[in-house]
């Protein structure tokens, strides 16, 4: 009798702890504590980003161009989009963002390949977050950064080679350099700061642009005709859109709705709007009238210097970066194209390049614990005391600013034997609308 008590409790026993573990609290508990705040606010920053591509990028890139190549330089960044989208899902989140083992200081693995293990995990990066929602995060990052690099050699490449550049310059320089910041890999070890894409994204895109723009050579009749921009209403409403969508650039890479991210909103804000006056204020010295196509220039130029340093920064500091980030880059598009004669259609390297550079190395000088604690990924700039910080930032910009012009440079050679980079010298003169799409604008 005791016996069968003891077997029954028993059983009794097995059965309650098999339907507890069928629980949904038993269930929950062993997933991540995801915060739904934080996720919203993420999911916010990536349709912002998107955004800045498709149609922001579309159309300041479009507005600039002659009448002639509106469509097939506006159907680029489209184009990018769906090809990136494609490449970044299959493998380059992986590569990017994933442990490499033995390798994992220079490339990631392949464990999260076409999305393999997603749901109900979480990356490191972004703890309170579901991993599905940081992988489409880093996506926008990954379609914008080579998109801007086709504003260097607008008017004049294939659309078959600008595809299949896209493609190859993503997953042979875009993955690895991002890994290397901020997948684990050695600049990251190193002390490299870059908060949301100074390194990874502008002076990545605008080295891989010049180095476009030398390989490609000029455009017919540059420096002869008249190649003013087709219409600047495009381009004033790509920018406005630009900047709104910077906010998801920039205060999204806080990864959480807190207040790191109010201090990346604040400090992209007021460095825009200080280079966009700088920027006038030269050019209407120097010439005597402000452009619109200097304000606008001015302010992405501010945008794009203050992205390495949004995060680590105080708003003062945000300023004084964005009073140099609107002379240096003017300097760089107006003065030294000029002298030197490349032809950079639409100034990727003079805005973005530069903005990269120069905000790179300000976050060495700038940097401070008052704004975000090394504890919590961040650093002490030359401000509290530290140059080091000075010299991580030199050594990431040197390193990647080499190895995207040298890969650059092999990739495009390497299409160029294959099916040929530029159109003929007809078809440039009769524009690329009608020759590489069959449309044009009435």
């Amino acid at each position: 009798m005791f016996k069968s008590i003891k077997r029954s409790t028993a059983l009794a026993a097995v059965v309650t702890a098999v339907l507890a573990s069928t629980e949904p609290s038993a269930w929950a508990a062993g997933r991540p504590t995801i915060d739904t705040g934080d996720t919203a606010w993420l999911l916010v920053a990536t349709a912002l980003v998107l955004m800045m591509n498709i149609p922001g990028l579309s159309l300041f890139y479009a507005g600039m161009v002659r009448k002639k190549n509106v469509l097939a330089t506006a159907v680029q960044a489209f184009a990018v989009a769906a090809l990136v989208t494609v490449l970044w899902f299959a493998v380059g989140y992986s590569l990017a963002f994933t442990d490499g083992n033995t390798i994992n200081q220079w490339l990631g693995g392949l464990s999260r390949a076409f999305g393999v293990g997603l749901h109900g995990s979480v990356h490191p990066l972004a703890p309170t977050v579901p991993e599905n929602v940081f992988l489409m995060y880093q996506a926008t990052f990954a379609i914008i950064t080579p998109a801007i690099i086709a504003g260097a050699f607008a008017e004049r490449m294939k659309f078959s080679a600008m595809m299949w550049f896209m493609g190859l310059w993503l997953l042979f320089v875009y993955v690895p350099v991002t890994h290397w910041v901020w997948g684990g890999g050695f600049l990251g070890t190193a002390g490299v700061l870059d908060f949301a894409g100074g390194l990874v994204v502008h002076l990545n895109a605008g080295i891989a642009g010049l180095v476009c723009a030398l390989v490609l050579g000029r455009r017919e009749g540059y420096g002869h005709e008249y190649m003013a921009p087709h219409n600047l209403v495009l381009t004033l409403i790509g920018t406005s859109l630009l900047w709104v969508g910077w906010f998801g650039f920039n205060a999204g890479s806080a990864l959480s709705s807190g207040e790191l991210a109010g201090d990346a909103m604040l400090n992209t804000h007021v460095s825009a709007a200080v280079a966009a006056l700088v920027w006038m204020a030269i050019e209407w010295g120097a010439r005597g009238k402000p452009s619109v196509l200097g304000v606008l220039s001015g302010a992405v130029a501010g945008l794009g210097t203050i992205t390495p340093a949004a995060g680590y920064v105080e708003p003062w500091a945000a300023m004084v970066i964005g009073l140099v980030a609107g002379a240096v880059c003017y300097w760089a598009s107006v003065v030294v194209k000029t002298r030197l004669g490349y032809d950079d259609s639409l100034d990727v390297f003079g805005v973005h390049g530069v903005s990269g550079i120069v905000g790179s190395v300000l976050v060495g000088v700038f940097a401070t614990r008052a704004v975000n604690d090394v504890e919590h990924g961040g650093a002490v700039g030359l401000v509290d005391g530290r140059s080091a910080q000075v010299l991580a930032q030199l050594y990431g910009v040197v390193v990647i600013a080499a190895f995207s012009a040298i890969v650059t440079w092999a990739i495009l050679k390497i299409i160029d034997v294959m099916i040929g980079l530029r159109v003929t010298r007809d078809e440039e003169t009769e524009g690329l609308d009608t020759v590489l799409h069959g449309e044009r604008v009435q």
